[in-house]
């Protein structure tokens, strides 16, 4: 399992389509750990990119604050879970909090 984060000034960014930079956690699923951590600089934000890059990166899960639904529906087709709502938090607070089942995330805060 690979869970990409999307950031902005060391938090997980309220908006997938805007981040500076992926955190992408590689997790042992055995043991439901993060193992490793990399950070990724975002292809230029055009309509499709970024969900197909990611999928290329490995990922399985998506937590962000929020996603436009086109962005959802091209993760879905490709198996990819998406979380929304997560909140400003460190991105590896919330990606330990999501392996415990104690993440809380709320609405998508993404507006089109």
């Amino acid at each position: 399992m690979k869970i990409a984060i999307p950031t902005e000034a060391g938090c997980v960014s309220m908006h997938f389509g805007h981040c500076r930079e992926f955190i992408v956690y590689e997790v042992d699923e055995a043991n439901n750990t993060i193992i490793d951590s990399t950070a990724h600089s975002p292809p230029a934000h055009e309509p499709g990119v970024l969900p197909q890059w990611l999928h290329e990166l490995g990922a399985t899960v998506i937590i962000t604050g929020g996603m436009g639904p086109r962005a959802q529906q091209l993760f879905n087709q490709n198996g990819v879970s998406v979380v929304l709502g997560a909140p400003a938090e460190a991105p590896e607070q919330v990606a330990a909090a999501y392996l415990k089942g104690t993440l809380k995330s709320g609405e998508n805060v993404c507006d089109h």
